[in-house]
Parts: C-alpha cells; sequence; structure tokens
C-alpha cells in the first residue's frame, strides 16, 4: 500500500520505517528542510537503538523516502497518517493540536481519490471528529474516513513494539477505512496479534487511560518506596511481592525519581483537561501529577541530606541526565528538576550521559559536561544516579572510589545492592531500601 507519514519525529519517523519494513510504500514529508536534508542523506535526527539500519535499509530498497513537498505523497496515499507534535498547551495543560488541524487543512487540499486519514498523534477525545469536519467543510466532495490508530510506542524498545506489539487498536466506523488498517498492519497477523476495532473516541480514549494508569503505577510504587524507608522495609522486595500477581503485573514497579518522556507527563495533563471539561475528574490522575511532580524536589532533597543537609561549595557528579536509558530524549526528564534544585543550594554539578548531553546543554546551564563516567566523578563530594544506563551498572566501583573526593553515592535508580557498596567502603542511600 501507499503510506504517507505527515511528521517525522519519534512516531513518524519510528512509524514510516517499520511500515515500508512491511513491505509497504512510505513517503515522509516534514516542514523541517534541516531535518528531511539529514534524512535524505542517512543521518537519523533521534537515538533509538536500530532506527539508522531500518531506515538505511529501506531507503535502499525503494520503500522509504523523505520530502518536503506533501502534494504528491498526500495525492497518491491510499492512507495518510498525522504524526505531529501535541505539546501541552499553556495555562490548561490540554494538548495543542495546532499542528493536527493544519495537518488536516494540508490534507484536504492535496488528497485525490478515497484516503484514510489516520491520527497516530496522540490526541484527546473529539479531535478525529474535527479532522473530520475540516476535511468536510473544505473538500464537501472528497471520499474519505479519519482513524484513530494511537501509537503504543516506548523509546529505547520502539522498533519491538511497533513490529511485536501488545495489541493494536484502530477506531473506525468505516468498513473500507477498517480493510485499509488490516491491510497495513497485515503482517502481524503472523504473530498474532490483537487488533482491536472501536469507535473512534474510545480509541482516542483507550491511549490516554493506559498512559494514565502506567504513570499511576509509577507514582504508586515511589509512594510505597517512601514507606518501606520509613519502616525499613525493601522496595524491589515488595515490588516483586506484588508483580507476580497477574491482576497486578510486574513492569512498571521500580522505584525512582518519578517520571518523565515525551507522553507520561503531557498525556496526564490532557486527561486531567477533558475530564474537567466533561464534568467528569480524575482525582488519581490529579493526585498522580502533582505527587509526581513534587517527587522530582523530594530527590534533590535526597541528595542534599545524604551530603549533610549541606551542598554549598561541593562538586556533585551527575550520571545520567535522560528521562530513561537508550535514548536521547530529555523533555520533562527528573534531571531537569533535580540539577537546578542542586545548584540553587550552591553545588556545583558535573554530568554525564552517554545520549543526553546535546540535548540537555540546552536545557540545563551553568553544568560541567564530562567526557565518561570516571572523568564525570573525578574530585566529587558525591556521585549520583539519575538514569539507569547500562554501562553504569558494571562500573569499576574501586576505581570510582578512588576518584571521588568522598565515597558518597546516592542511587535514585537502585543499580547496585547496599551489602556490596557498603563492603567496598561507600556511604550508600537509594530508594526504598533499608
Amino acid at each position: 500500500m501507499r503510506v504517507t507519514m505527515i511528521g517525522t519525529g519519534y512516531v513518524g519517523l519510528v512509524s514510516g520505517a517499520c511500515f515500508a519494513d512491511f513491505g509497504h510504500t512510505v513517503t515522509c514529508v516534514d516542514k523541517d528542510e534541516g531535518k528531511i536534508a539529514r534524512l535524505q542523506k542517512g543521518e537519523i535526527p533521534i537515538f533509538e537503538p536500530g532506527l539508522g539500519a531500518l531506515v538505511r535499509d529501506n531507503v535502499e530498497q525503494g520503500r522509504l523516502s523523505f520530502t518536503t513537498d506533501p502534494s504528491a505523497a498526500i495525492r497518491d496515499a491510499d492512507a495518510v497518517f498525522i504524526a505531529v507534535g501535541t505539546p501541552s498547551r499553556r495555562g490548561d495543560g490540554h494538548a495543542d493540536l495546532t499542528y493536527v488541524y493544519n495537518a488536516a487543512e494540508e490534507i484536504a487540499s492535496l488528497m485525490n481519490g478515497y484516503t484514510v486519514v489516520v491520527t497516530k498523534s496522540t490526541v484527546p477525545v473529539g479531535t478525529g471528529d474535527e479532522v473530520e469536519a475540516i476535511i468536510k467543510k473544505k473538500r464537501p466532495d472528497a471520499e474519505f474516513a479519519v482513524v484513530s490508530n494511537p501509537e503504543f510506542l516506548r523509546e529505547g524498545a520502539a522498533i519491538s513494539d511497533f513490529k511485536r506489539p501488545d495489541r493494536v487498536v484502530v477506531g473506525a466506523d468505516d468498513e473500507r477505512a477498517r480493510e485499509v488498517m488490516r491491510d497495513l498492519y497485515r503482517p502481524l497477523f503472523l504473530n498474532e496479534t490483537p487488533i482491536i476495532f472501536t469507535e473512534r473516541r474510545t480509541s482516542e480514549l483507550i491511549k490516554y487511560a493506559a498512559n494514565g494508569f502506567l504513570a499511576m503505577k509509577i507514582t504508586f510504587i515511589n509512594e510505597i518506596a517512601d514507606l518501606c524507608e520509613a519502616v525499613g522495609a525493601n522496595v524491589q522486595e515488595v515490588a516483586r511481592g506484588i508483580g507476580l500477581d497477574n491482576r497486578i503485573g510486574k513492569k512498571f514497579l521500580n522505584a525512582g525519581p518519578g517520571y518523565g518522556g515525551s507522553c507520561f507527563p503531557k498525556d496526564t495533563l490532557a486527561l486531567m483537561k477533558t475530564a474537567r471539561d466533561h464534568k467528569a475528574p480524575i482525582e488519581l490522575i490529579e493526585t498522580t501529577v502533582r505527587v509526581n511532580t513534587a517527587r522530582k524536589q523530594k530527590m534533590a532533597q535526597k541528595i542534599i541530606d545524604a551530603l549533610g543537609g549541606n551542598v554549598s561549595g561541593k562538586t556533585i557528579a551527575v550520571l545520567g541526565l535522560t528521562f530513561k536509558p537508550n535514548t536521547d530524549d530529555m523533555r520533562d526528564a527528573p534531571a531537569l528538576d533535580i540539577v537546578p534544585a542542586l545548584q540553587d543550594e550552591g553545588a556545583k554539578v558535573r554530568a554525564f550521559d552517554p545520549e543526553g548531553m546535546e540535548e540537555a546543554k540546552h536545557m540545563l546551564k551553568d553544568v560541567a559536561f564530562a567526557s565518561g563516567p570516571y572523568d564525570c566523578v573525578q574530585d566529587a563530594d558525591a556521585v549520583v544516579f539519575i538514569t539507569e544506563w547500562d554501562q553504569f551498572r558494571a562500573l569499576d566501583l574501586d576505581r570510582m572510589k578512588k576518584a571521588l573526593k568522598t565515597p558518597v553515592v546516592i542511587d535514585l535508580r537502585n543499580i547496585y545492592r547496599p551489602t556490596e557498596m557498603a563492603a567496598k567502603g561507600f556511604r550508600y542511600v537509594s530508594v526504598g531500601r533499608p
């Protein structure tokens, strides 16, 4: 099939490359000339394991191309995906749908023949109705259907999530559109992937409900971690004990500094706004947002307390800046709250992240960026682990201790075992463990 992807951000680029790998002919469109030029040269603007090879292979095979000109791409397409950004709107937290509606206008003016317009972007309930109304107003003669097809991609594992998903959700009322979507996802039938067909509004809400629940699950285990510290219990063992219950599940039960990234923060805010607008407030989500925001400040205080309550003039080495490993995404990363909070108390911060430092340089001020983990900890008064990159899991602890001015480790991701760190002579502070 002929597929056009409007937007070459994280979702659009990964989805376009994977659809091409399924055998479809995909054109990715973006107004950013610099980004398209880089993609045409084989340069990948984001860090996602395996994406570079996937893009290059499908470009070489003639199934994937990039352009700033949407004309032919939209005119010849069987399906046009809207995969543009929906950032939080200033003031009320609702999703800013400007780019979505602009894309709908553009599609309406260019499409030719029956076209399935698919919202891949995360959008509030009712957005598909508005997209349909925009197209109908501009092109009352057009044959088309608007479909909701939310993405469930984890950064760092996006290709696997697209090709081996837990489920595919399609919101469509038009049977002809459903057949197009079945054809697009036909390769997944071999894996017996559940493909859930729903009404469009239900599909839109599934995405927000899923992210809201996962954000709530993370926040729950973080609160339990605080209780564990107060009573002398071990949050990792608590998490395992409850996670083995199939009704709960073991994923998203790792205590830490709070959730961040491109999805959970903005999607929980948008869900709150939608619920309030419809006079059905979701108090669990509102509490989750409030507790997660406070969590990041609490982690900064945890670091300060580990250094005797005063960090003025002290150098703190921070290992890991991105909101999770295997991505260069700094959006709403806990480090963006923790580092400035330490600086406000007079600390000097030196940091290292395997992939996120270029982004971090635009978002963090007065931070010294190191070339590697051992360079980062040299002569520091303490080291803080904020992101659990694999390369931080097997550091030479003797070398690290020798490099530090004082052997203080604050592990906000519980990478190491307390007994091991104590045996090495570190003053070790972790999350939710004795």
